[in-house]
């Protein structure tokens, strides 16, 4: 039993009036029947709520949480008692989230229940255990209160964004992914990319007739499309401490891996075959690029439990798996982040070795914090001194995405917030260009 904070101010004011008979003896009478009043409420609540289990809880969560997103938890709660109960649901979270504002109030009618919904959003992925379900009920003037546990001890996996693909996966199947900002794909054996103009012949389809330009000629004329393939995309994610920073609670790599599921879900849908890398000091992880139906899994669970490391990438050991592994042409979209250019001109020799077999996308990413201290206003010396540097940084941001290009690398700067979008747009431009052929 748990004495309410209306129990202590109702037995304070009780004490006050007993204790005011001594100057004034009618009160005191008074306070007599109000301590035997108060007394019996007490009992009576205390028999209403300890006579049976009258309360009842239970969680409601996915088994995989999206991390980055807001997830949904339901807790269902019954009342079995044959009376409204006024309830406080006190549900413990995993102690990753550092909350201690999972508490609810609600009015619950008699054999009744009532859903309470919160949203949790964890900022990296692993395994988050919750724990029991507390309902404290209380009935009546809620001077007494009893405590039902439920032990709901669950834990949930954290995994990267999904949510994200759902949200595409509408998208993709109705071509509207340009609602996003994100243009169009052609689809593989469904092109409408025009290339020119010619006559027609004998077995070309009639329904690529151009009747403006047959009308002009006065001889049919048809419109020939570009033919396509499917192409490899895969995601080279770098597990290196320059992947470390973080940006909104969430690290580079998070943002790295969210994109990447991402993009390989797109490419995908459009009939490309999606793979995946990571490495850091060693060659990690590697799944050769296809569109099966299990792909996205696999590609999921690899991910999954992806941590940076302290050490320094190797690209040599990158390259030379890279060449043993991926013998056909093919997209490499390396996640990584050079923050100057003495540590970008150490990887470039690798990352030519890498552009004359593939098509080479480097993603590296912009501090959108510096960006602003940049427009703001300078005051005072040191500020301005703080200015200067932040402004070296920018522009060899610039310089290093120059450098690539005169290189015959492809870059892509960008916030990390951004990251999905821009690096489905860029996948998209290149593909119509057609430079991964």
């Amino acid at each position: 039993m748990f004495l309410t904070r209306r129990f202590y101010i109702a037995i304070t004011a009780v004490i006050l009036v007993v204790a005011s008979g001594y100057w004034w003896p009618p009160l005191f009478v008074a306070g007599q029947v109000l301590l035997a009043l108060f007394v019996a409420e007490v009992a009576v609540e205390t028999a209403l709520l300890y006579w049976r289990r009258g309360i009842t809880a239970r969680r409601a969560c996915s088994d995989r949480f999206s991390n980055g997103d807001d997830n949904v938890v339901r807790v269902h709660v019954e009342n079995a008692f044959p009376y409204n109960v006024r309830i406080e649901v006190v549900d413990e979270i995993p102690f990753v989230f550092q909350r201690r504002d999972i508490s609810f109030v609600a009015k619950v009618g008699a054999r009744d229940a009532v859903t309470i919904e919160y949203c949790l959003r964890p900022k990296e992925r692993g395994v988050y255990g919750f724990g029991c379900i507390r309902t404290f009920a209380a009935v009546a003037a809620g001077l007494v209160s009893r405590r039902f546990t439920t032990k709901a001890a669950k834990d949930v996996k954290v995994y990267p964004s999904y949510l994200m693909l759902r949200r595409y996966e509408l998208l993709a199947i109705s071509n509207n992914l340009q609602e996003l900002g994100i243009k169009k794909i052609r689809r593989v054996g469904h092109n409408t990319d025009f290339e020119q103009i010619k006559e027609y012949v004998q077995g070309d389809d009639y329904r690529t007739i151009n009747w403006k330009a047959s009308a002009r000629r006065h001889a049919l004329m048809v419109n020939v499309y570009q033919d396509e393939r499917s192409q490899n995309i895969y995601s080279v994610i770098d597990r290196g401490r320059v992947m470390q920073q973080a940006f909104g609670g969430m690290t580079l790599l998070d943002y790295a891996i969210n994109a990447s599921l991402v993009l390989s879900y797109v490419a995908i849908r459009k009939e490309d075959k999606a793979g995946l890398i990571t490495f850091d000091e060693h060659f990690d992880s590697f799944v050769p690029a296809s569109r099966q139906a299990g792909q996205m899994e696999t590609l999921m669970n690899c991910l999954y439990a992806q941590k940076t490391s302290f050490g320094e990438t190797d690209y040599f050991s990158l390259c030379v798996h890279i060449d043993k592994n991926i013998s056909r042409r093919s997209l490499l979209v390396l996640y990584t982040n050079f923050s100057d250019m003495v540590s970008m001109r150490r990887q470039l020799p690798y990352l030519q070795q890498l552009s004359r077999k593939h098509a080479v996308l480097v993603v590296f990413f912009l501090d959108r914090e510096q960006q602003e201290f940049i427009e703001s206003p300078a005051q005072g010396v040191e500020d301005y001194y703080r200015h200067v540097i932040a402004e070296k940084f920018a522009y060899e941001k610039r310089l290093i995405v120059n450098t690539l290009r005169q290189s015959g690398i492809y870059s892509l700067l960008t916030e990390p917030a951004r990251l999905s979008v821009n690096i489905i747009n860029k996948y998209l431009e290149l593909k119509a260009r057609q430079v991964i052929v």
